[in-house]
């Protein structure tokens, strides 16, 4: 391959990851381009997992085995298998060495020393594979992985240009996993509750949004639980605000706990003393004996008052929900009703009868001036 074709290919491989939204697309973009650059057949991207101790596979492209998802759950490989990645490499980095890629062959030494198989030579025979090129990828001063690209049986066996070459695009891809992973950060900062690690207001309206469009489309349950958490105000005004986020993060756990029984829920801080849940899928009656659970936690808590809760589905005979402001408003109508009567279990809307008194609070226009009703949305026009 010529120089300038070279330097297109690795520009091509940099931009493909830098347009990339998600860690997946950037995976598959780093393969994609590398075995695009080094005219290979198939391409894979892995990372070490060190706690684990295995190398587990991201992303496989190209001409893939019957056993090669494009993006596998379980491929994974104890890196004793692999030794390169934690002897080797280290061993040369830590004398001041590159880095470099290697090749190997499918007509290679399959066996090592006593008792070890050569599991790269053994998967190119049992792949139909020639030959492969191993590059790793280094983040940050460490091994993070490895970028793998193979050719079919017949085809020209990649040359030492070719390493040097998969080296240069190792770092390329490092770079682009760096920039992912920086927005990732941003993003999971901007969608996280700094206090208690759950999802913020923002990630709760944007998840709401899509699923009142699922609902709409094709009768999707969506189901919004909404707690407000009692005595927060007097633990912080008798024993310091320290304690108050102590609380707070306690209920955050409880909250997730619970959240964690039904399969694809958030679970949310929803700003100051108010949490939410949110489940797509599940049925209401499901989604209330969650909060009623939830409800008996919080009363077993050592600090604060327990939790007033209110829940809204769409599964209830709530009228039709045709957007998330509603759904909103009747979960909190429904808490706001809850911590009136001081309920010890969580109030649900829509199952009070045709008048039910928590329906009719959350579509009753706005009151006067200077009457204080303090659930969520109170003061906008009702809206189906």
């Amino acid at each position: 391959m010529g120089e300038d074709r070279r330097l297109r290919a690795v520009v091509t491989l940099a931009q493909g990851m830098a347009a990339a939204h998600t860690p997946r697309e950037s995976w598959r973009a780093a393969a994609l381009g590398a075995c695009h650059a080094l005219t290979g057949s198939f391409a894979a991207l892995s990372v070490w997992e060190r706690e684990l101790g295995r190398l587990r596979v991201l992303v496989n492209v190209g001409d893939r085995a019957p056993d090669e998802a494009e993006f596998p759950d379980g491929e994974a490989y104890p890196v004793h298998q692999f030794p390169e990645i934690t002897e080797f490499l280290h061993e040369r980095w830590a004398g001041g060495g590159e880095p470099n890629a290697w090749v190997e062959t499918a007509d290679g030494p399959a066996a090592g020393p006593a008792g070890y198989c050569h599991q790269r030579v053994a998967a190119l025979r049992r792949r139909g594979r020639g030959c492969c090129v191993v590059a790793p990828i280094v983040l940050h001063g460490r091994a993070w992985g490895e970028l793998y690209v193979a050719r079919r049986a017949g085809a020209p066996v990649f040359a030492r240009s070719d390493a040097d070459f998969a080296t240069v695009l190792a770092s390329v891809v490092a770079a682009g996993i760096a920039q992912t992973e920086r927005l990732e950060e941003a993003r999971r900062l901007a969608y996280t509750d700094a206090l208690t690690g759950l999802a913020n207001r923002r990630a709760v309206d944007v998840r709401l949004d899509e699923a009142v469009e699922r609902h709409r489309a094709d009768g999707t349950v969506v189901s919004l639980v909404v707690c407000d958490l009692n005595g927060l105000k007097r633990v912080n005004d008798t024993r310091g605000h320290a304690v108050g986020d102590r609380l707070l993060e306690r209920f955050g756990s409880v909250l997730s706990l619970c959240g964690a029984m039904l399969p694809g829920t958030l679970a949310a801080r929803l700003g100051g003393d108010e949490f939410c849940l949110l489940a797509i899928g599940p049925a209401a009656d499901e989604v209330v004996r969650i909060a009623d659970e939830l409800c008996r936690r919080a009363a077993e808590l050592e600090l604060g008052e327990g939790v007033a809760c209110g829940v809204a589905s769409t599964e209830d005979p709530i009228g039709p929900v045709r957007s998330a402001r509603r759904l909103f408003r009747l979960a909190d109508a429904a808490q706001y009703r809850a911590k009136a009567v001081r309920a010890a279990k969580p109030v649900v809307a829509g199952r009070e009868g045709p008048d039910d008194p928590v329906v009719r609070l959350a579509d009753t226009p706005a009151p006067p001036a200077g009457e204080r009703r303090r659930f969520r949305g109170r003061h906008d026009p009702p809206r189906s």
